[in-house]
């Protein structure tokens, strides 16, 4: 049924071998088996093929993790559809941007929010709760047994909107091919296998938790603990019986400040994987001593899925993000292209089948991120030594990473800098124990005496507009901005001046 279909063959393996075998158990309903999950997916596919979805189709999704939601990207893929998944913060216009760009034959939401979403987009909306209910599955037939269409390595199965370097968000295209090679990669090289019990408790409308530990999971035929949202304690209950977690450094700093996570109750867990952001070297530390073991860091992005990890059983070093995959191709570059010696600071470029296949509708930005020989210009700093671990320092693109989420300045300055009362502004990532960065916003208003720009008048006006994760932590009034003798803004000088101010 699924032969055809290059990511279905292997997302759906287990399926046939062990349609019983429990997939996610879910706090508060009832445990979902591997053919219960497929089940849904084929009823769901038929669903949208008759609601006039094509091969090559869009469908967005912003809803709230579920079964179902996992059961809807199967079955968009199963279709012959590209996946979508929006942040479920995002607002109206945030979404408005994405659905008009992206041009999607159809729209699934919340149903608390479609109102607001479905005048957004001529394309049909359907609606998913996270308990399983609105119309989409109310448009199921009863039973279906349905014939994947043909895909390709290369032909689409997902698009996921990343920061763009002129604070346009960039849709990057990721194949079948991209997202079943990297997959079965890192279930291999990470040792999952069907007896594993994964604590699932990333978001799925992001590579981390969509692509990375969901897919892994299938491929593994392993069972989670579907998590609907990040909850330390119920975390720590599941422990016992799990045996691996991925997270994002966040989820280690916040499991750290429960009393009852010990290494008696991380007893049965064989693997803690990190990533998305980095990880301080004292919370690698503090979680050695507290549970006995060291934690995995690994390192991807949205374009290139997962490019390097630290090893399964050789020595994983913090502060690292370990060494290219197996199938991955690292370089680290200078300006001028060629590659700088060990130890000396340059910019990653990544080649492999995990690398994308360019920006939607953006061919200029494309070329200028990913050579035609398939070396995606990642525009992360970083230096490695002779052995091999790469060490990330520092970002050329000028990006926030906060709590495992990508945030770019330039939309939150727009929005700023239109404003009444604001001369200009800038934003900024300052290190934070608990998110990795944080937001902060360096305002100049027009006046020191009655500003028209207070800082609640900012603030009401970014969180119109802004998913939460965006808005400034800290809003920082100053005379004026550092610049060089070009006029250019300094914000290292900004970052410098403000670095310890959630120390």
């Amino acid at each position: 049924m699924y032969d055809q279909n290059h990511l279905l063959t292997r997302l759906a393996r287990h399926a046939a071998l062990t349609p019983d075998h429990l997939f996610a158990e879910r706090p508060g309903r009832a445990g979902v088996t591997y053919g219960g999950l497929f089940q849904l997916a084929e009823r769901i596919a038929a669903a949208l093929t008759d609601a006039g979805l094509t091969p090559g189709d869009r469908v967005a999704v912003q809803v709230d993790k579920s079964t179902e939601a996992i059961a809807l990207y199967l079955g968009t893929v199963m279709a012959g559809g590209i996946f979508l998944p929006l942040n479920t913060a995002y607002t109206a216009p945030e979404v408005a941007y994405f659905l008009s760009d992206a041009t999607p034959r159809i729209v699934v939401c919340d149903p608390a929010r479609e109102a607001e979403i479905a005048p957004l987009s001529p394309a049909q909306t359907l609606t998913l709760a996270e308990d399983g209910s609105g119309s989409l599955m109310q448009s199921l037939p009863g039973t279906a047994s349905f014939d994947a269409v043909a895909r390709g390595e290369d032909d689409l199965a997902a698009i996921l909107y990343t920061s763009g370097t002129t604070g346009r968000s960039k849709g990057a295209m990721l194949s079948h091919g991209n997202l079943a090679s990297n997959s079965e990669m890192l279930r291999d090289y990470w040792r999952f296998t069907r007896d594993d019990v994964l604590i699932h408790a990333l978001p799925i409308f992001h590579t981390h938790g969509l692509f990375v530990a969901t897919n892994v999971a299938l491929l593994a035929g392993a069972s989670t603990v579907f998590l609907p949202r990040f909850d330390p304690r119920a975390i720590l209950r599941a422990m016992p019986r799990a045996t691996a977690l991925m997270g994002v450094p966040t989820f280690y700093t916040r499991l750290l400040q429960e009393a009852d996570l010990t290494r008696e109750l991380a007893a049965n867990m064989r693997l803690f994987i990190s990533g998305s952001a980095p990880m301080l070297v004292e919370t690698h530390r503090q979680w050695q001593e507290r549970t006995g073991h060291t934690v995995l860091e690994r390192y991807g992005m949205t374009e290139t899925n997962m490019s390097t990890s630290n090893p399964y059983v050789r020595e994983r070093r913090p502060g690292t993000v370990g060494l290219p995959l197996p199938g991955v191709e690292l370089r680290i570059i200078d300006d001028a292209g060629a590659e700088v010696p060990d130890g000396e600071i340059g910019t990653i470029q990544v080649r492999g089948a995990n690398v994308f296949q360019g920006y939607w509708q953006m061919p200029e930005k494309t070329a200028e991120e990913l050579s035609a020989d398939g070396w995606f210009l990642t525009g992360d700093l970083a230096t490695r030594d002779a052995e091999g671990y790469v060490t990330i320092v520092g970002r050329a693109k000028d990006l926030i990473i906060t709590g495992g989420f990508n945030v770019y300045p330039k939309e939150i300055e727009g929005l700023i800098d239109d404003l009444p009362g604001v001369v200009e502004s800038a934003v900024i990532g300052v290190p934070h124990p608990d998110f990795g960065e944080a937001v902060v916003a360096v305002v100049v208003p027009e006046g020191a005496a009655n500003p028209v720009a207070t800082e609640t008048a900012i603030r009401a006006a970014l969180e119109k507009n802004l998913a939460k994760f965006k808005q400034p932590k800290e809003i920082i009034f100053a005379p004026e901005l550092p610049r060089n003798t070009m006029g250019k803004v300094q914000k290292k000088a900004l970052r410098d001046t403000h670095d310890g101010m959630f120390s």
